[in-house]
């Protein structure tokens, strides 16, 4: 058996404009009333913005609903702290505790087509999650000309000009520095095209009840310590497939991956005709010889074996990924294979017999599932559903999704991981969590941020061969 290593680090919750308002009723219905919970989160956002920022003159953009409520609680706290105010107002409040909030501003509001003169901080209090359709295009222009004129920009919940649930620019938003969102982050401070113009997030707590949601961001893994009696096996076995002669490359830099990652023993299964080339270039993975279904089956039924990575370089080797699937091992499942499964989700769910995690790309996503409706987190989750199996749609807002509807998005990542083969080493990482014995959608999880870590070491010039040996510091500073 593997030693346990179990993820002990903590998801953050990740609620939906609906979700909020529910947590939000939840407080009204326990008797705290809708204008102490303004009041609550225009002073967090204030503070916020106080430990952000130093002094400036300030322009805060109002809307006429509660977003805009929470505006006139924040320009009163800053002009109370000292800072120089400005209120600009896209309409009269529309609500009675906004309208409130802005009986409270003791100062001139401005209406916002005639704010012309910028302001070092603009604090945009416009719309928050209550946006669903584009702005009018004067505005974008007003909000454009506003941004451009500030140094520091400061959203309140969302950029205006951001769908809430998908992270979908309904209109141009405004590049942010920071963004105060209260109680809990929303999908589109995660989801891209939106993630691009949060900035800095802020969760400021306003006395709601914790949230609980499906959907979670990553948080820092920690993992069991090793036991003192621990031996290679224990630490997990993983099993690469090899691809041809010619496309030696991606299954070596899954094997070295899982070797750093942690896994105590790691096996290419390499064609004979691709052994010389392995050879000259893996030391410490050990090479076997596997040149049919049945030497890939043999292979995973020894009982040390933990996990399998097939898939990055295979080539049109249908047949083994099959043979390979029927043993029922923890499997990662990459590349190559969902052009060989391609619009046949169906027939890969009925070979799945074991845990396993599916690692595609945009391309390979649609090629497998087709084209699915809704939000990225909606298509992954309908995807794992389907497929009876975790699957992790990779890019700058890695989506995860389980069969049972928990889905994570990792927002601990970076553009230098955007190099070939980065993605075969990520397979190599969460084959070695899952001879580990990791749950797959902890493993998968685990694995993205691991590898998103080892991206933000590499920095600039980073290609995938520096990524396995990024990760021992990774590693070393979870312990």
């Amino acid at each position: 058996m593997p030693d346990s290593s179990p993820l002990t680090g903590g998801h953050r919750p990740i609620v939906t404009a609906a979700e909020m308002r529910a947590l939000e009723a939840a407080a009204i219905a326990q008797g705290v009333s809708e204008f102490e919970l303004m009041a609550r989160a225009g002073h967090a956002a204030a503070r916020a913005i106080i430990a952000y920022a130093a002094p400036a003159d300030t322009l805060v953009l109002c809307g006429p609903g509660n977003n805009g409520g929470d505006g006139y609680v924040i320009a009163l706290a800053l002009a109370e702290a000292g800072w120089p105010v400005r209120v600009a107002a896209l309409a009269p409040s529309g609500t009675d505790t906004a309208r409130q909030a802005a009986e409270g501003w003791t100062g001139p509001v401005e209406t916002l087509d005639k704010a012309t003169a910028p302001a070092s901080l603009l604090v945009d209090a416009l719309f928050g999650i209550g946006l669903t359709r584009p702005l009018d295009g004067r505005l974008s222009a007003i909000l454009a000309r506003l941004g451009e004129g500030a140094g520091t920009r400061v959203a309140i919940d969302l950029p205006s000009g951001v769908a809430t649930d998908d992270g979908a620019c309904l209109s141009p938003p405004l590049a942010c520095d920071l963004c105060i969102s209260f109680g809990a982050a929303k999908p589109a401070h995660y989801l891209h095209p939106a993630a691009a113009h949060v900035g800095r997030l802020v969760i400021a707590p306003i006395g709601l009840a914790p949230a609980h949601s499906d959907l979670t961001v990553i948080g820092k893994p920690r993992f069991a310590a090793l036991d003192a009696d621990t031996h290679k096996y224990r630490r997990g076995h993983v099993l690469v497939v090899g691809g041809p002669a010619h496309a030696t490359g991606a299954a070596r830099l899954a094997a070295l991956a899982a070797q750093r990652a942690g896994a105590g023993y790691v096996t290419l299964l390499s064609p004979s005709a691709a052994l010389a080339a392995n050879a000259a270039q893996l030391t410490g993975v050990v090479l076997a010889e596997a040149d049919t279904p049945r030497d890939i089956a043999k292979a995973l039924a020894e009982p040390r074996a933990g996990a399998l990575v097939i898939g990055p370089a295979l080539g049109p080797e249908r047949h083994k990924v099959i043979a390979a699937l029927e043993v029922g091992k923890p499997v990662v499942l990459d590349a190559d294979v969902f052009t060989l499964f391609a619009n046949d989700a169906a027939g890969l769910a009925k070979l799945i017999a074991g845990p396993a995690v599916l690692t595609p790309h945009d391309g390979e996503f649609v090629r497998l599932f087709g084209d699915l409706p809704g939000s990225k987190v909606e298509r992954v989750c309908a995807a794992a559903a389907r497929i009876g199996a975790v699957v992790l749609l990779k890019g700058p807002d890695t989506v995860i999704a389980a069969p049972d509807g928990r889905a994570a998005i990792n927002a601990h990542a970076s553009s230098a991981l955007a190099t070939a083969g980065s993605g075969d080493v990520l397979a190599g990482i969460i084959g070695a969590l899952l001879a580990r014995g990791l749950d797959p959608f902890e493993a998968a999880c685990a694995g993205a941020w691991l590898h998103g870590d080892a991206g933000q070491r590499g920095g600039a010039g980073l290609i995938a061969e520096d990524l396995p040996g990024l990760l021992p510091a990774v590693l070393a500073d979870l312990a």
